[in-house]
């Protein structure tokens, strides 16, 4: 009698077990969130644009398309613009040591202005001159102060009278090209006086 009044006590434990351990294996699944493959489906879930969203959204696409085009067309008519007015800059260049030996030939034969050499030189000058002005060549003014944009100091000298900067001779004419600097004039600048030591008063 005492072994059969163990042995429910026993299956009762053991069937005790069982419900925790089932118990302790469904903690996991209730852990799991629920909520994201709600909110996935929320983002997933899209309506459909309607006939009149969707022609907007095509007509806005269109412009945009058509802005861009013309955008593009602008810009390469400028660039070719550009590059048709300095498509002869390289030539132009190499003339200006050509234009500035005969310059200095021509102001050598104006001794002797009647003759025909300086006739003939001149009416070559004027050619010249027209021909560099068509392609849009124009002299830097140096006149005044000193311009480190424009002009290249080529020595410095003293000058009574002048002020520090100011521009007393020019060594080389300097020229633009469509207001594009192409070679710097070379002048000679008024040096700043010097101050006077306290000895020499």
């Amino acid at each position: 009698m005492q072994e059969s009044s163990q042995e429910p006590e026993v299956i009762e434990e053991g069937a005790a077990q069982t419900d925790g351990q089932a118990d302790f294996s469904e903690k996991p699944q209730e852990e799991t969130p629920v909520g994201n493959s709600e909110e996935e489906a929320e983002v997933v879930e899209e309506f459909p644009l309607t006939a009149e969203q969707e022609a907007e959204k095509w007509r806005e696409t269109a412009l945009r398309t058509a802005a861009d085009l013309e955008n593009y067309r602008k810009r390469m008519a400028r660039e070719r613009s550009e590059d048709l007015r300095f498509a002869r800059a390289g030539l132009v260049e190499e003339l200006l040591p050509v234009f500035d030996n005969f310059s200095m030939g021509l102001q050598m034969a104006e001794q002797d202005q009647d003759s025909m050499i300086y006739k003939g030189m001149a009416m070559v000058k004027g050619q010249l001159d027209d021909f560099l002005e068509a392609q849009g060549l124009k002299e830097v003014s140096t006149e005044g102060v000193f311009d480190p944009n424009l002009h290249d100091a080529v020595a410095e000298e003293e000058k009574e009278g002048a002020e520090a900067g100011e521009i007393l001779f020019v060594k080389r004419k300097g020229y633009t090209l469509h207001d594009r600097l192409i070679r710097a004039a070379g002048v000679i600048v008024a040096k700043a006086p010097e101050p006077q030591s306290e000895g020499s008063k």
